[in-house]
């Protein structure tokens, strides 16, 4: 372990001792929920200190899902550094599909924990539990997991935040010296959306089991991409997100998603209460000025957008995340595009440590934007949702430009969209153009925020993707062929 050098440059205190980790991981929660992505509404201070004193990457996504529960590859993805289709065995039939091509190479030796244990790490992790790679998170030197989506401090995100202050209260008593990895993750804003009361009042909402008549004035509005119902089957018949998520089911009228976006809002505030605590206890160690600190989620989440409620879709409120990270050498209030994956943190932790990369790792990492030397790492983003009827749903996004395509339903269902996300960052369709629909978002949409597919003045744009999405589904090995596409599997 090297020992700790304090230089005095430029007026700033520059440390050469190996830096600690704070990750945070919420399950279910898009960029738009949080102020430095645009959210007026929900009040978050600590995530906020976090932006201001860090960078924020504009494009960070997870590469996409075969299963219906997302988090599992989109967890599996972040402990292992590899693509969605280069998946490791886990050790269970249910998971057997997700399994991908691996040429027998040792990955659960050269997953996240792993690494940092064979480099003097101490290694400790909170979170939910199930939907990830297990055998790997057995791995962390302390393991307290828990699913907690409740209100209570035994059963919400108190909890988790009790069990990592718990654990640097004991560093603190015996005066630990080597660096730390904390994985601190939380249950919510998964649903069943249990907020504290103080907190449902405060967004006037409640806590409710079916879905409600009526809501109160100081629920949150509708999203601007609220829809009462999806243009066509998003793919997934039966889906849980879709038709069972208590509270919601069925229904996306108003009351029904203000009141569901009000209990997310609580669940969020709470989780941002106890981020606080932490960075509080952190500080007052003497820790906090060495220590990376990353949050991020293992997706997005719809909750009424688009007139869907789950994760398994491609617009860019299910297929982004937040990521901020704060930490040494990193300049406050910076921000950048990244074009990152969730895969990407692995090999990031380990440059940022001066731990070699694993060679089972596929992502890059991001330590050349997070220093300010690059604005991004790559130039396309893929995604893929395939938990449903195959080949599913799969997009592509090249700067501004964005296709999503839909092959499901045994093919009833052949869709294309093409978005201009600078003129349409809200991905609207034309049926956000009625006047019924604008009467509850109280937006109205300019003519090109709408899908251009079938727009002549977007011809060679739209085949500009179609020709890249081919492309990137044959780089990462994807083993579907949408309807439109050469079948040269």
């Amino acid at each position: 372990m090297k020992k700790i050098v304090i230089f005095l440059l430029f007026g700033f205190i520059v440390y050469s001792k190996n830096p600690n980790f704070l990750f945070i991981l919420t399950d279910d929660q898009a960029p738009h929920t949080l102020s430095s992505y645009g959210n007026r509404v929900l009040e978050t201070p600590n995530i906020d200190s976090l932006a201001k004193s860090g960078i924020v990457l504009d494009q960070a996504y997870h590469m996409g899902s075969m299963s219906g529960a997302v988090c599992s590859p989109s967890r599996t993805m972040i402990m292992t550094g590899r693509t969605l289709w280069h998946l490791p065995p886990r050790g269970k039939k249910h998971l057997l599909h997700e399994v991908g091509e691996t040429l027998n190479k040792d990955i659960l030796q050269n997953t996240l924990p792993a690494v940092f244990n064979r480099a003097g790490y101490e290694t400790f992790r909170t979170c939910k539990k199930g939907n990830s790679y297990s055998q790997a998170n057995e791995l962390f030197q302390v393991v307290r997991d828990k699913t907690s989506r409740k209100a209570g401090p035994m059963d919400g995100s108190q909890w988790h935040g009790r069990q990592i202050l718990d654990f640097l209260d004991l560093r603190s008593k015996k005066k630990t010296k080597t660096p730390f990895f904390a994985f601190l993750g939380f249950s919510h804003p998964h649903d069943e959306r249990w907020g504290r009361s103080d907190l449902l009042k405060k967004y006037g909402v409640r806590n409710v089991s079916e879905p409600p008549s009526n809501v109160g004035q100081k629920a949150p509005p509708v999203p601007i991409s609220w829809l009462p119902k999806h243009p066509f089957h998003h793919g997934h018949p039966n889906l849980r997100d879709e038709v069972r998520v208590p509270g919601v089911m069925t229904s996306r009228n108003e009351a029904t998603i203000r009141n569901e976006l009000g209990r997310e809002y609580a669940c969020i505030e709470n989780i941002d209460e106890q981020i606080g605590l932490v960075l509080k206890k952190l500080q007052a160690m003497g820790e906090l000025e060495n220590t990376y600190v990353i949050y991020t989620a293992d997706h997005g989440i719809a909750v009424g957008r688009h007139g869907l409620m789950g994760k398994q879709n491609l617009y860019e409120h299910s297929w982004r995340v937040p990521l901020i990270v704060k930490g040494p050498r990193i300049k406050p209030g910076s921000r950048a595009p990244g074009c990152v994956y969730l895969l990407d943190l692995l090999p990031t932790f380990c440059e940022l440590s001066g731990i070699p990369i694993p060679e089972t790792v596929q992502g890059k990492s991001l330590k050349p934007v997070l220093f300010g030397k690059s604005q991004k790492i790559r130039e396309v983003l893929y995604g893929v949702y395939c938990g449903g009827t195959k080949p599913g749903i799969r997009a592509v996004r090249k700067g501004d430009w964005k296709l999503i395509k839909y092959d499901t339903m045994d093919g009833e269902i052949r869709q294309t969209q093409l978005f201009n996300l600078k003129q349409n960052p809200e991905e609207l369709l034309s049926y956000h153009h009625s006047e019924k629909i604008i009467a509850k978002t109280k937006n109205t949409p300019t003519d090109l925020q709408r899908n251009l597919f079938g727009n002549p003045a977007y011809a060679e744009k739209l085949q500009e993707m179609e020709n890249l999405l081919l492309f990137e589904m044959k780089k990462y090995k994807d083993p579907y062929r949408l309807w439109n596409q050469v079948d040269d599997l």
